[in-house]
């Protein structure tokens, strides 16, 4: 809201003329800038039909720095015949005045100089009229007086590209009585309270119409969850790298596919009901290639491809058996197998593939536990891979990650072999942090 002052002083102003006001006239009678008014007016305009307000807009011509200053001290080819004496002056000198590059040419033009380039001591200028009649000076004293009418468009535009003058636009209001006009401001009510009611006072009191169009304010509503923004970087980086993403949708798992083929014994304490979660219904699976079946079955009772075996009588019992897959990896023993049968028809080729989705394992819940949580995975198949593969590729991701100091430290962990240990410099800490082994 404006001030009460101005907004009054507004009304007066249009109470007093008959028709109507230009708001430029108005700032002018009140001695303040335009926009002051302006603001006044879309005030009024908010308190119901006091005025009526008609946009306009008007163009007129104005002077620039330059064209300032040229109406007051002429214009530069007259500066530059002014400053040449009888005897002429050099080339070089002339140059160094500050109207003399623009002067020059300009005083060239109308011939009020020439160049004798003949000189023994070089290029000098000379006058070659006795008096000259600064007209550009004149023209920008009458723009500058309010008489830019009296130029020709021709003359106006030649000045505009010397950028002397600028044709501005100004938009102002069209200012006439409303509906309800008055001249005393009268604050309206924005909203019905219990009291009014109970008083009657409402009756007498305006009101500020309700815009039913206006927009309100949008909820806070669908943003991602911090772990889901994770998410969506660590693919995008996978993806980046070349690698497809695995089908992860299958929560449930067969205890073949999440233990047996990953060669996890079946006495292991992670396949007992105080680590994992099995499903009552369905309770087993019956679904599994029969070949793989009893080749994973060989080799854990008798051995293989190098292995002794755990030498033990698998059960198929304990293979069918449901449960909430406690790792990704089970997705990978899939993939596996089914590229191991590509190697068989001879279409095996080199292959990248990734996944990142949910795992369950039966925890005490606690503040640092829960009964499930997310799992990176990565598998690379080809023939010729080396460490320095394995490491290249972990440098790279860690990279895309913003993680650019690292080191691989040798270790050994009984689940892999050869085994290592990764860090990863954190400057705020200033010491090597742990981020994982394998």
């Amino acid at each position: 809201m404006a001030d009460t002052g101005i907004l009054e002083s507004l009304l007066r102003l249009v109470d007093k003329v008959d028709g109507g006001i230009d708001s430029q006239v108005v700032a002018s009678s009140l001695g303040v800038d335009h926009q002051v008014v302006v603001g006044a007016v879309k005030s009024v305009q908010a308190l119901g039909e006091v005025i009526e307000a008609e946009q306009r807009s008007s163009k007129h011509w104005e002077l620039t720095g330059e064209g300032q200053e040229i109406a007051e001290q002429g214009s530069h080819e007259a500066r530059v015949f002014k400053a040449i004496p009888e005897e002429g002056l050099s080339q070089s000198q002339l140059m160094k005045l500050p109207s003399g590059k623009v002067g020059f040419s300009k005083a060239m033009s109308n011939k009020w100089i020439h160049l004798d380039k003949g000189h023994e001591g070089g290029p000098r200028v000379f006058r070659m009229v006795e008096s000259i009649e600064d007209v550009v000076r004149k023209k920008l004293q009458q723009v500058q007086m309010g008489h830019s009418s009296q130029l020709e468009e021709k003359e106006k535009n030649e000045l505009k590209k010397r950028k002397l003058l600028t044709e501005v636009t100004v938009k102002s209001y069209w200012i006439t009585k409303g509906s309800n006009f008055s001249t005393i401001i009268t604050k309206q009510e924005t909203e019905l309270t219990p009291e009014m009611i109970a008083s009657g006072s409402w009756k007498e009191k305006k009101f500020k119409p309700y815009n039913f169009d206006a927009m309100g304010v949008a909820p806070d509503s669908g943003h991602l969850h911090p772990l889901m923004k994770v998410r969506t970087q660590f693919r995008q980086i996978f993806l980046e790298m070349g690698f497809t993403e695995m089908p992860t949708n299958n929560f449930i798992e067969s205890s073949f596919w999440n233990f047996d083929s990953l060669f996890q014994p079946q006495q292991h304490p992670a396949r007992d009901q105080h680590d994992t979660f099995f499903l009552s219904d369905p309770a087993v699976a019956h679904d599994f290639p029969q070949d793989y079946l009893e080749r994973v079955k060989k080799v854990h009772s008798e051995g293989g491809y190098g292995s002794q075996g755990y030498k033990y009588d698998w059960k198929i019992e304990e293979a069918q058996k449901n449960i909430l897959r406690t790792h990704t990896t089970a997705v990978s023993a899939r993939m596996l197998y089914k590229l191991a049968s590509l190697k068989l028809t001879g279409k095996l080729r080199r292959v990248k593939y990734f996944s990142i989705d949910r795992v369950f394992r039966n925890e005490t819940l606690d503040a640092t536990h829960l009964a499930e949580f997310h799992q990176i995975e990565g598998v690379v198949a080809d023939y010729g891979l080396t460490l320095g593969d394995l490491m290249g590729v972990l440098h790279q991701f860690f990279t895309k990650l913003g993680i650019t100091k690292l080191r691989f430290k040798p270790a050994y962990n009984p689940y892999t072999e050869p085994s290592m240990e990764v860090f990863s410099y954190h400057k705020g800490k200033q010491g090597w942090i742990q981020q994982f082994c394998l």
